[in-house]
């Protein structure tokens, strides 16, 4: 299979050359288009200038299990519909927390579409939690 794979990529390099410059321009542009990711690092650094404020929109059980230090709760599936419960922070940026980075994007994409400054905490509260910082209950 390898040995086909490799044949391929021989005979047809330039059609395999585009193919690679094409899957990098869409990774790219994916992952633009959810915001900017922020480490463990920026996240505390936004939230100690109180420039930011963290969303987190995992569900009732997981957030009361342990959450970042004033996080606002909204859950994925109602934020569309409580957005203008976030109109008090549109002069911060609004970082989007989930469980693993897997829902963060979406959302902070629909922030921006209604005005915000948003990015998403890059790997969500399981990154948060493997870096030893704090969580309240």
């Amino acid at each position: 299979m390898l040995a086909h794979l490799i044949e391929f990529v021989t005979n047809h390099f330039i059609l395999s050359g585009i193919f690679v410059v094409l899957l990098v321009l869409l990774l790219f542009t994916e992952m633009r288009k959810g915001g900017k990711s922020l480490s463990s690092r920026e996240l505390t650094a936004l939230l100690n200038s109180e420039q930011g404020v963290v969303v987190d929109i995992r569900n009732q059980k997981d957030f009361s299990a342990g959450h970042i230090v004033g996080s606002v709760h909204i859950p994925y599936e109602k934020l569309t519909s409580r957005i203008a419960e976030l109109e008090k922070f549109k002069d911060k940026t609004v970082i989007v927390v989930d469980a693993m980075g897997q829902h963060a994007g979406t959302s902070a994409r629909e922030l921006m579409k209604a005005g915000f400054t948003a990015a998403k905490l890059a790997g969500g509260i399981a990154s948060w939690r493997g870096d030893n910082l704090p969580v309240v209950k």
